[in-house]
């Protein structure tokens, strides 16, 4: 039996999210239809680095599953994606320790988040950015940004609706990028907590229109309740990007 470690990208947007969900479409449904016709009916099972939420995408995705077949690493790459959806890929296939991890194994996540700015809303960006097209000060969310860095309880930006009791994480980076009418929100960290990069963005931009002090930053922080922090912004401007191992 030998560990596969794959890299995988999908458009999120006609999905229930990654994890299976009975009688809905999920990315993790698709990949493993694909893996028993492989197996001639058989079922594997996938673990990914984590779970997206229905209408997010990812570039970075890592998933692991353990296969009894001698398929060459690069050949399992032309094999899925003959079967899969056209709204998933398989970027790259290598044989992995047999007691590596997918989610466990991960020391680190960058996600981007995607904001469109165009006075008028672009029908071909409807799916993968966040439509916002009000004035924002940059400065004022760089400034933000910056007391988002390093470690700390970020329960005020969390989801209320979770079961996680450790909401400590580390943020090592956040870039604030203006590429044309695209605004780019970079988030580098150890691990993210269930809405945490919504919640973020949502906050930032409060920070960007003028309705939040960049200053009060580390209040929203230390006082660990998420009805200090923004709203969450849209799932289709959220990418997973990138699985740090």
């Amino acid at each position: 039996m030998q560990r596969f470690k794959c890299k995988i990208a999908y458009d999120g947007s006609q999905f229930s999210g990654y994890q299976v969900q009975p009688g809905k479409r999920t990315v993790q449904l698709e990949v493993e239809r694909a893996l028993a016709k492989i197996h001639k009916g058989n079922p594997v099972k996938i673990f990914a680095s984590g779970r997206t939420d229905a209408g997010v995408h990812a570039r970075g995705q890592v998933i692991h599953f353990d296969s009894p077949l001698a398929i060459p690493e690069d050949r399992w790459v032309t094999a899925l994606n003959s079967l899969l959806p056209k709204d998933i890929a398989v970027e790259s296939t290598e044989k992995a320790a047999e007691g590596f991890h997918a989610r466990f194994d991960a020391c680190g996540k960058e996600y981007r988040y995607f904001i469109y700015r165009g006075k008028i809303r672009s029908p071909f960006e409807r799916h993968y950015s966040y439509h916002y097209p009000h004035p924002l000060d940059i400065r004022a969310m760089r400034e933000a940004a910056e007391h988002l860095l390093g470690t700390h309880d970020f329960s005020s930006f969390c989801a209320s609706r979770t079961d996680v009791e450790d909401k400590v994480r580390e943020i090592r980076k956040v870039h604030v990028e203006e590429a044309g009418e695209m605004l780019e929100l970079h988030f580098t960290g150890s691990g993210f907590l269930y809405n945490m990069v919504r919640i973020l963005t949502g906050t930032l931009l409060e920070a960007g229109a003028g309705t939040r002090d960049p200053g009060s930053f580390p209040e929203v922080i230390s006082g660990r309740d998420r009805s200090l922090a923004g709203k969450t912004a849209p799932a289709e401007g959220l990418y997973l990007w990138k699985v740090f191992y």
